[in-house]
């Protein structure tokens, strides 16, 4: 099983095939608008602007599990990160990453370490990297500044 394996929801509710993005290196996010981490959204569109062209793509998921830090409805969330922070990354529909309903992705991303045991997300802004096989090569804390593993992105991409 890899990352292609699973199908998300867009904001408008239909169904993405993550196959799309086969062959790509992917950093998915779970977001919050409304969060400490939140402006780590510039260096987030940083990094995307700058690597995007190599077949880099970030793979935002609003969630508002953590003290209700991702307020509104999936089109308020939308306008808010290109308003505010110019995001160009695709962003999908609002997702929970814990507990009983969590989303099928995030319920495999949690799985995918060295142990095999589920490590679950603890806050907004737990960032997955993934390789162009559709493999978890890397997880970063919420405190992990984006660009302090830029180096791993382009070790990806350079692969």
């Amino acid at each position: 099983m890899n990352v292609y394996d699973f199908k998300v929801k867009a904001q408008d509710g239909s169904e993405v095939s993550l196959e799309q993005y086969k062959g790509k290196v992917l950093l998915i996010v779970n977001t919050a608008t409304g969060c400490g981490f939140t402006p780590q959204y510039e260096a987030l569109e940083a990094l995307y602007e700058k690597y995007r062209d190599q077949g880099f793509v970030i793979l935002d998921f609003p969630c508002n599990q953590f003290f209700h830090q991702a307020p509104g409805s999936d089109a308020e969330i939308n306008q808010f990160c290109s308003l505010k922070y110019n995001t160009q990354f695709p962003r999908f529909k609002k997702i929970e990453v814990k507990g009983d309903n969590k989303d099928p992705l995030f319920g495999w991303l949690i799985t995918q370490n060295e142990k095999g045991k589920p490590v679950n997300v603890k806050w907004n802004f737990t960032k997955f990297l993934i390789n162009k096989q559709g493999e978890v090569v890397g997880r970063f804390a919420p405190t992990d500044k984006p660009l302090n593993f830029e180096q791993a992105i382009v070790a990806e991409l350079n692969k």
